[in-house]
């Protein structure tokens, strides 16, 4: 008997695994905004020089577009410009000098940005895309710890601690005094949220049927687009940045208490060797099923029996180079990593850059929230009905495809830009949904987690990466979006040279998966 057949008689999809997954997605719900939380927090309000006279004219250069320059000022007032006659000017090195006492800046949005606080403007103006560069090296780093430790302590207890670091740490950045300390709170944080992505991920894949893992991706994939809805209404109603890093913060502690009540993967139980939990967690889940009697029938002989695959794997120690050790599984390594690299890395070169869109930035992050919807959807009719492999590639190559388009769309036509750059962020958000469940099942239990932080991690280097192409528009301005669309094709190709795992039960050992 399989560990599929022995959840089947303990009751498949009942109501212990609605309410299982129910739980398990409401601190899902607040991821997105950690991830985009900068587009908000650190947004940067028009300002121009701090300056002793009230009258702007004679006291700041315009730019090109005639609007004040944001970081020169007239080293002396320019009296002349009050002539209705005078010719307005961009000023010289000679009469203009940066900002000394400070800027002035534009309230009637943001009432208060980490950028207005620390004054990361001008000179100072990369330490904001630094900010969301740490913050994603501390997902990262949290990739690789608590993907690895959750295969060896369990998924629960490394996802009641998450929670925990997350509430901390995320309420101690809104009380933070200074930048550095700011940028060390806000590391810990994306540490945390990579623990709570990985192991919600697996309780929920582990503890469902084979038939329905699909259903409940896809439900995990749209409580992360639901929380984009919910950023934008937080940022909306608290415009302090203070306040708002609270309010996304403080719902982990909530997290963290009904925590306790999580029952702990049986799959992970056998492969541990703990089979004495594992029967009590089945008899727990049976109970909660309505199905007590089935549940009572169970035995350690009948677990030993049953799971005789499972804890013989307990007896050898598996480690990450077990992800590359075996021919099959190597495969699979290397096409994950190309996957969710650049699934990461064209979703936040994206997702990051909303106020270039020179409208609303609420109503482009819900519209960006909004697209979700639909494209996750027809994802999961097509991982559904037509199977992982050929959902994955074709996010993949669609999401680039319509990146490359806006090179030759000129640069007045913004509703069509728009439109495309929505699309494709649509299409890499499906990628997404498709990417967790398919490396689900496709590394096998004794590394499952493991694999996720390895593949996890490649995403934390996109995302980290993503910013930094910007920079490349100064010696091409298409260039950005040529390594943006690119990187997700060629990854989509890379997806035809993994197996399918639609309607195939979960490998819980290496061999399982070399045998496919």
């Amino acid at each position: 008997m399989t560990f599929a057949e022995l959840l089947e008689q303990v009751g498949s999809m009942g109501r212990f695994q609605i309410i299982h997954v129910t739980l398990l997605v409401l601190p899902i719900l607040l991821m997105a905004s950690h991830n985009i939380l900068q587009n908000f927090t650190a947004a940067t309000p028009g300002h121009h020089c701090h300056i002793a006279i009230v009258l702007l004219r004679i006291s700041i250069p315009v730019d090109g577009n005639q609007q004040p320059e944001k970081c020169l000022r007239f080293i002396s007032a320019q009296w002349q410009l009050l002539d209705p006659n005078a010719t307005t000017t961009n000023g010289t090195e000679m009469d203009t000098e940066s900002c000394m006492d400070g800027w002035i800046y534009d309230k009637s949005v943001f009432t208060s940005t980490i950028i207005t606080e620390w004054d990361l403007v001008c000179g100072s103006r990369t330490l904001k895309q630094m900010a969301q560069s740490i913050y994603m090296a501390g997902v990262l780093v949290g990739a690789i710890v608590f993907g690895s430790l959750s295969d060896k302590f369990g998924r629960k207890s490394l996802l009641i601690w998450s929670c925990l670091q997350m509430a901390i740490t995320g309420s101690c950045a809104a009380f933070s005094s200074n930048f550095t300390m700011y940028c060390v709170f806000r590391f810990l944080t994306g540490m945390a949220l990579s623990g709570i992505n990985l192991n919600c991920a697996s309780l929920s894949v582990e503890w469902t049927p084979t038939k329905l893992r699909a259903a409940v991706g896809m439900v995990i994939g749209y409580s992360y687009s639901i929380g984009q809805f919910i950023l934008a209404g937080l940022a909306y109603v608290i415009p302090d940045w203070r306040w708002l890093q609270l309010a996304v913060s403080v719902p982990y502690f909530i997290f963290f208490f009904y925590g306790w009540w999580f029952t702990e993967s049986a799959r992970w139980l056998a492969t541990a060797g703990k089979l004495n939990q594992a029967l009590k967690e089945m008899q727990k889940v049976a109970r909660i099923n309505g199905r007590k009697e089935e549940g009572d029938k169970l035995s350690i002989e009948d677990l030993r029996a049953s799971l005789q695959k499972e804890m013989s794997s307990a007896k050898s120690t598996h480690t990450a180079a077990d992800l590359v050790r075996t021919q099959s599984v190597r495969r699979i390594s290397c096409c994950l990593c190309f996957v969710w690299f650049s699934t990461s890395f064209a979703y936040y070169g994206l997702a990051m850059d909303l106020q270039n869109f020179g409208v609303s930035i609420y109503l482009i992050q819900v519209v960006y929230g909004a697209v979700d919807i639909p494209a996750k959807l027809i994802g999961f009719f097509m991982i559904s009905f037509i199977g992982r492999r050929v959902t994955q590639a074709s996010a993949l190559i669609l999401a680039g495809l319509a990146i490359l388009a806006n090179i030759f769309v000129p640069q007045d036509l913004q509703t069509l830009r728009t439109l495309l750059a929505v699309f494709g962020k649509g299409c890499l958000a499906a990628s997404f949904n498709c990417a967790f469940l398919y490396t689900g099942e496709l590394y096998p239990t004794v590394i499952r987690q493991t694999g996720m932080g390895f593949v996890n991690t490649l995403a934390r280097v996109g995302g980290i990466v993503a910013p930094l192409v910007q920079m490349t528009s100064e010696h091409l301005p298409s260039l950005p979006l040529i390594i943006y669309g690119a990187a997700p094709i060629v990854s989509g190709i890379t997806t035809c040279f993994l197996p399918e795992t639609r309607n195939m039960p979960l490998p819980d050992t290496i061999e399982d998966v070399e045998r496919q």
